[in-house]
């Protein structure tokens, strides 16, 4: 079922918060990330306002990249790592083009024509259904955008899926993300314009707490009905926050929390009190060569199920 208003969201609230850890594991089994080969802040991504004009520094982006497999893997996971290839500008965040659920690899349908080649890949594709036996479901040729888990934020205990309309979604590909992961509930909603991915202002962390920040909502009921299914564990960004990637976290597992370090840096005392409090860890990984090209931590890592 995809609803579209916070009055039937919180109708159909109870049975989501009674039905935790009956859709599947609250996180990932392994973890997949693309090398920066290739990495360079895309001309095409004009919608994605987060982007610096910097220039990529390759050898630091290298670097940081190591970090973050050397602290996914200290989390005790497990690392696929895939080489980037060049003309792919934004590979290194798989995420948007790459999702699974067990037994099964879901591609994307990409805007921007760089990201459509990427989502191509036949190594990565075959990777998973050839050499892992998944199932292939391609929402690259079905109507509409859907980039996945960018605009898709999922609570995996649940089987709830939160999906913000933008340049990055639309309704058509709300519908085919809403089935190729066999969600029990999803939440339509829209983002303010200047904003790309719902994962850059949402995170749902391991089915037991939310961050968000209600002002890049439309609606400003939104934010308050999805406080609601996480009553008591729900930690509003402010401005700072949120334009620091803090909403770009991962609980990597049940008690880690990854973000980068300038969202770590960001936050506010209160607001590390309240995440430590919920029993998180917090692991902080310098990305900050990737945050140029307008994407974070969770942005970098497709996760594996």
């Amino acid at each position: 079922m995809i609803v579209t208003s916070p009055a039937d969201f919180l109708a159909a609230l109870p049975e989501q918060i009674e039905a935790r850890g009956a859709w599947g594991k609250p996180t990932m089994s392994a973890a997949m990330v693309v090398s920066p080969i290739g990495f360079r802040i895309s001309p095409e991504a004009v919608d994605n306002h987060y982007m610096q004009s910097s220039a990529i520094d390759p050898e630091r982006a290298f670097a940081q990249h190591h970090g973050l497999v050397r602290a996914l893997g200290a989390c005790g996971l497990p690392v696929l790592v895939v080489p980037g290839r060049d003309g792919l500008d934004d590979a290194v965040f798989p995420n948007n083009a790459f999702a699974t659920i067990p037994d099964r690899l879901i591609v994307g349908s990409m805007r921007h024509p760089v990201r459509r080649a990427e989502a191509a890949r036949d190594d990565v594709r075959d990777l998973f259904t050839w050499t892992f036996g998944h199932a292939l479901t391609d929402l690259s040729h079905k109507p509409g955008i859907s980039e996945l888990t960018g605009p898709l934020v999922i609570d995996r205990a649940r089987g709830l899926g939160l999906c913000g309309l933008s340049q990055r979604a639309d309704e058509f590909g709300c519908a085919s993300m809403h089935a190729a992961f066999g969600l029990r509930l999803t939440f339509r909603f829209a983002l303010q314009p200047r904003e790309y991915h719902t994962n850059v202002v949402l995170a749902v962390l391991a089915g037991r707490a939310c961050v968000l920040h209600p002002g890049s909502f439309v609606d400003p009921e939104v934010p308050a009905a999805i406080a609601r299914a996480y009553e008591g564990r729900t930690l509003e960004l402010d401005d700072a926050e949120k334009q620091a990637f803090a909403a770009n976290c991962i609980a990597v597992t049940e008690r880690d929390l990854m973000l980068s370090a300038t969202a770590l840096r960001a936050l506010r005392p209160a607001s590390r009190a309240a995440l430590e409090g919920w029993g998180f860890h917090l692991h902080a990984v310098e990305v900050d060569e990737f945050e140029k090209a307008g994407g974070s931590l969770r942005c970098m890592i497709a996760e594996i199920f």
